[in-house]
């Protein structure tokens, strides 16, 4: 392939990354709310902020051009906060229905 074509989808994989770790930071961000709930453990408040602060620093694990790993700490986070936040007011999500045949 020519290198320009190379150029091209390396920009098009890059972008997709940054938007995809963008939309899930502001998904942590609208989590926050969860945090004022007084039954969250500060274990997920500091996983909350520690992510937070992971995705936005420019010290990380992998450069920043490639986000897997700024959305992996916030996928991480989201699932752990919304985990406590279900099991602090009780509720559960209800399992998934197999299908029928």
């Amino acid at each position: 392939m020519d290198a320009k074509i190379w150029l091209w989808l390396a920009l098009v994989v890059l972008t997709g990354l940054a938007i995809t770790a963008a939309v899930l930071l502001v998904r942590v961000l609208r989590a926050r709310r969860l945090l004022l709930d007084a039954g969250i453990p500060l274990r997920d408040k500091a996983l909350f902020w520690g992510a937070v602060i992971y995705t936005v620093s420019p010290v990380d694990l992998v450069p920043d051009p490639v986000y897997l790993d700024d959305i992996g700490v916030l996928l991480l986070a989201l699932r752990s906060l919304h985990a406590a936040a279900a099991a602090a007011t009780g509720k559960v999500r209800p399992a998934k229905e197999p299908d029928r045949v």
